[in-house]
């Protein structure tokens, strides 16, 4: 019995999207924002921390919780103080950068807090890609006549 048509077309896709998946030959791969919300005290460590995942752009901004104090005191959350850091990272990469993370909110006193990301979908500038995904190269060098 033959599958619907749809299905079929399912099936096409996902083997589609796993091709997609693999990085191409030309090297290059596509991008996530890796945004993390952690205690405006922890940020600096955060932002080191992550810096291991080959991240080359990322900056923090202020925020402030809006959850009431009594809220906050029952889930052990006083601090409502918050770091928003953006981070740009290669896809290879944000699996590895949540984990990561993931183990440090466990392990660090006071060191709670969420962490997910965004496919980002185009960037404009071939220099600008390079920088974000960590793939400069370096132009060979000229032989001296």
């Amino acid at each position: 019995m033959d599958s619907p048509k749809f299905l079929q077309k399912n099936k096409q896709t996902k083997s589609q999207q796993k091709s997609q998946q693999k990085p191409s030959s030309s090297g290059f791969r596509k991008l996530k924002l890796l945004v993390t919300v952690v205690n405006r005290n922890k940020a600096e460590f955060y932002m080191d921390f992550l810096q291991s995942y080959e991240v080359n752009f990322q900056t923090a901004v202020l925020g402030q919780g809006t959850a009431k104090s009594e809220t906050l005191y029952m889930l052990g959350l006083e601090d409502s103080d918050k770091a928003v850091i953006f981070s740009v990272l290669r896809e290879d990469k944000a699996q590895e950068a949540l984990h990561g993370l993931e183990d440090k909110f466990h392990a660090i006193k006071n060191g709670k807090g969420i962490a997910f990301t965004i496919p980002l979908s185009s960037v404009i500038g071939v220099a600008i890609y390079q920088y974000l995904s960590n793939n400069r190269t370096r132009p060979a060098a000229k032989e001296d006549k």
